[in-house]
């Protein structure tokens, strides 16, 4: 009996750091989308998943608008923020630098967080769960059935992005515009317009994140630069620009996390992507899947 219950645990751990891991490779994406296009490092990515949580529960909840379309209506709201920044943060700087538009995301990281501070509170928000709150016991664990959907909408976001990458000609545009932006342009691609639409995608998969996450942890108006840590650190874990090394790193991270807590201690749950990222950066700066040298856009 002691065995299986130890089995359970763990088998609880594995389920739990999936699911988080999931969310935390969500943000990696969104990290990895504009990174590939701008060479930014949009920190205010954990934002766009803070606004995802906070508008679907003021549509859903507050409101009584059906989850369906409060869904959707959370995606397009977020996916608007994201475009206004690159409209009114990123595109009217002159000259910019990497370090410049760095420091300009940080600057809107910080704008929408006290804009949600003072639209929202300082009261976390409950979503209710897509498939109730009546836990499935497998093998002496027990699992909440949103961890299967935070999972599950990984899977779809990653199909969707590859079909979107690999077979349209927007997402062909996006590529070519990270491998080479000169030669892009050459041949009559709109760069501002496919950094436009990063940004796009950006929010828009924040937003899924923030959705999906907020019926098991809640949410809040700063829960944004903590998801932002944690997504940068997953990137950087996976590779800097590598698509399957921002859902690997997520992943590890995520299982890092759980069976830390679970088996170490739960106070030292965020220290543990601090110690990864540190870790990474100290042995191995390029991450699992990352190249040595990246070679990206310099100028857009």
């Amino acid at each position: 009996m002691e065995q299986i219950s130890l089995s359970g645990q763990l088998l609880q751990y594995l389920i739990t750091g999936i699911t988080i891991g999931s969310l935390y490779a969500m943000v990696a994406i969104g990290f990895n989308i504009i990174y590939d296009v701008t060479e930014i490092i949009n920190f205010a990515q954990g934002e766009f998943v803070a606004l995802g949580g906070l508008t679907m529960a003021s549509l859903n909840v507050t409101l009584g608008i059906p989850l369906v379309f409060a869904f959707c209506g959370t995606v397009v709201f977020v996916t608007l923020i994201g475009l206004l920044m690159d409209r009114l943060a990123i595109r009217p700087i002159r000259q910019p630098s990497v370090v410049t538009l760095i420091i300009a995301t940080i600057a809107v990281s910080f704008i929408l967080r006290g804009a949600a501070m003072y639209f929202w509170g300082k009261d976390p928000y409950d979503l209710p769960p897509f498939s109730g709150r009546t836990p499935i016991n497998i093998l002496g664990g027990v699992i909440q059935p949103q961890y299967l959907w935070v999972i599950a909408f990984l899977v779809i976001v990653v199909v969707l992005l590859s079909f979107f990458f690999d077979r349209t000609i927007a997402g062909k545009a996006m590529r070519a515009c990270a491998d080479n932006t000169d030669a892009a342009s050459l041949v009559g691609i709109n760069v501002n317009r496919m950094v436009l639409m990063s940004f796009a995608l950006s929010a828009a998969i924040g937003a899924v994140a923030g959705i999906i996450i907020t019926p098991i942890s809640l949410m809040e108006y700063d829960r944004g630069a903590m998801l932002a840590v944690k997504g940068f650190s997953a990137v950087i874990l996976g590779g800097l620009g590598s698509f399957p090394g921002a859902i690997l790193g997520g992943l590890i991270l995520g299982l890092i996390e759980s069976f830390g807590a679970g088996l170490i201690s739960s106070g030292y749950k965020d220290a543990f992507a601090l110690l990864v990222l540190l870790g990474v950066l100290f042995f191995k700066p390029s991450g699992i899947l990352g190249n040595v040298e990246i070679s990206k856009i310099k100028r857009f």
